[in-house]
């Protein structure tokens, strides 16, 4: 537990971590993935190279500095922290390592004039604070899946048994258990685990699930990333008979319980988490408006699918823009989504339930436009596919 000065010694550290918290965690993460790499494959290397990943630590760090009184007024940060790490299989015996290497990064990135043994005390009684809460709340999920019916613990085998093709980049993998037992029944909007050795190195990554659960099987869709060392092998090397070790679904972006009419937002591959999504409120009578873009027609996943489904239910209108206006049909808009077209295609009350994913810029502009045209910021609900950022 943290005293009275411990606490007072982080917030005198929130300015240091304002202007320098990013070269502090790309220091952490460069340290920690060359002397520990035994935890290299918690990590994606593509948001390594990008910065995304330290650049999100740094912000985790701040914010964790900045509310050190009050964590609660930390909000929905860390179940989303402890969500992604259930994914991906966090155990306790990985926080030592993460926290020797970032107290070592203060030291080292602040230099021993600021990072005095009492800087160093306070945090590592913070860090200690923090592991503590997270290993409590994730072991306390890694029981509810393993309880549940059709959940596990740790990996399950899964075998590909279908993939289709849905555009010029994304292909679904249909996943069924080996063992021919239920699955556990995932909520629209989370993820799974994947454990993957490609040329004799572990990868670790969280795919949403792009069908409603049904119980047998998972269905995941994934975008081929341009230079992907995961995504690359799924989409080449992944053949139906082949297997994958799976963790359990996990992710807090789900769809609540609402009469209030369904905004779906999505740009690329972020279409996959809303299309379980619009499959479980079609099961109801609210009203849902699904908007999708996309570069282009040729890239457009799933669109027979959603066009089949507004021919059966009248409560769902469906919108599509085009950035280029390849492949673009007579009902889908050409350019980037503006306010005016996305006011243009929202339910004329703006008392809606809204989710939207994409590309961090595609997201931040919807998160603007949606605030600018009443749509209650407490109803504006996303989810970041890689590190979280701010939506600036």
């Amino acid at each position: 537990m943290l005293n009275a000065e411990q606490r007072a010694i982080i917030k005198a550290t929130v300015p240091l971590l304002e202007t320098g918290g990013e070269a502090l965690t790309t220091h952490f993460y460069k340290m920690m993935l060359s002397e520990y790499p035994e935890v290299r494959p918690l990590f994606n290397q593509a948001h390594q190279a990008s910065g995304d990943q330290p650049r999100a630590l740094a912000n985790g760090v701040l914010m964790y500095a900045r509310h050190i009184d009050q964590l609660e007024q930390l909000g929905g940060l860390v179940g989303q922290i402890i969500n992604k790490h259930v994914a991906l299989q966090i155990l306790p015996e990985h926080y030592p390592i993460v926290g020797s290497c970032l107290l070592r990064a203060i030291e080292e990135v602040l230099g021993t004039d600021i990072a005095t043994p009492e800087v160093i005390a306070a945090w590592a009684a913070a860090y200690g604070q923090l592991a503590d809460i997270l290993i409590g709340a994730e072991e306390s999920l890694y029981q509810q899946k393993e309880a549940a019916t059709g959940g596990w613990r740790g990996t399950r085998e899964f075998r590909l048994v279908r993939r289709e093709q849905e555009s010029g980049e994304i292909v679904s993998f249909y996943l069924a258990p080996v063992d021919g037992q239920p699955v556990l029944k995932a909520e629209p909007g989370q993820y799974i685990g994947l454990q993957l050795f490609i040329d004799g190195a572990e990868h670790r990554r969280n795919y949403s699930l792009s069908a409603l659960c049904d119980g047998v099987q998972y269905r995941i869709s994934v975008k081929r990333e341009v230079g992907g060392k995961v995504s690359g092998y799924l989409h080449d090397a992944l053949m139906v008979g082949d297997t994958v070790q799976l963790f359990p679904p996990a992710g807090d972006f789900t769809l609540a319980a609402s009469d209030k009419p369904l905004v779906l937002i999505s740009g690329g591959v972020g279409i996959t988490p809303t299309l379980a999504m619009l499959e479980a409120a079609l099961q109801g009578e609210r009203p849902v408006h699904f908007i999708h873009c996309a570069r282009n027609g040729a890239v457009h996943a799933f669109r027979d699918w959603v066009d089949g489904l507004a021919a059966r239910y009248p409560q769902l209108k469906r919108f599509y823009c085009y950035a280029e206006g390849q492949g673009a049909q007579g009902d889908a808009a050409v350019g980037l989504l503006s306010q005016d077209l996305l006011a243009e295609w929202l339910p004329q009350a703006r008392d809606v339930d809204a989710y939207f994913l994409g590309p961090k810029g595609f997201m931040a502009a919807v998160k603007r436009q949606l605030k600018a045209l009443g749509v209650p910021e407490q109803q504006s609900r996303y989810e970041f596919f890689g590190p979280a950022a701010a939506l600036e």
